[in-house]
């Protein structure tokens, strides 16, 4: 079983890949090719360098080749692959042929809520920041860049993630037990 998430910048995707990895599967991102690429040029891994390195690298392998990468590595193994970022990492995952598609769905307000609170190294601190970061990673018009919407309207599933942590379980037993 392969699970992928995709969602905006604190929907929760990373609550979803600690439940399902909980339950067995591996936890990839495509964003671990990127940051083994930077590390290799010896490039920190800030957010800023993680979004050009994945274009460099789409630039170079096309745009799948983040997705290509995983699936090499995962090999047929069971895995919750975070944070897929364009149509055409949709398109080589699901060559597996037990590919699964979950968008991750939050409102403006809740995500900024937990962005704030969660602190993470690289979260922008001031909201213009957050809404122009979100406004840059929803489209793009070079294949190489991160389309969210687009990849969003691939989903298999949508989860609404705008409650309680407890809401948000009873919806993906719903779903594991649907897979």
């Amino acid at each position: 079983m392969l699970v992928g998430l995709t969602g905006r910048n604190a929907s929760g995707k990373s609550t979803l890949v600690s439940w399902f990895s909980e339950r067995g599967l591996r936890n990839v991102s495509c964003s671990d090719s990127i940051r083994t690429w930077l590390r290799g040029q010896g490039i920190e891994t800030t957010r800023e360098a993680l979004i050009e390195g994945g274009r460099e690298l789409r630039r170079r392998g096309g745009a799948g080749v983040l997705a290509e990468m995983l699936l090499e590595i995962l090999d047929g193994g069971d895995a919750v692959v975070d944070s897929i970022r364009t149509p055409a990492e949709v398109e080589s995952l699901r060559s597996r042929g037990d590919f699964v598609l979950i968008e991750v769905r939050a409102d403006e307000e809740s995500r900024w809520k937990r962005m704030t609170e969660r602190g993470r190294v690289g979260d922008p601190i001031e909201k213009e920041t957050f809404l122009s970061q979100e406004a840059a990673e929803a489209s793009s018009e070079d294949e190489a860049g991160q389309a969210l919407d687009a990849t969003a309207s691939m989903a298999d599933i949508t989860v609404l993630n705008d409650g309680t942590i407890e809401e948000l379980e009873g919806k993906l037993d719903e779903i594991w037990a649907s897979l």
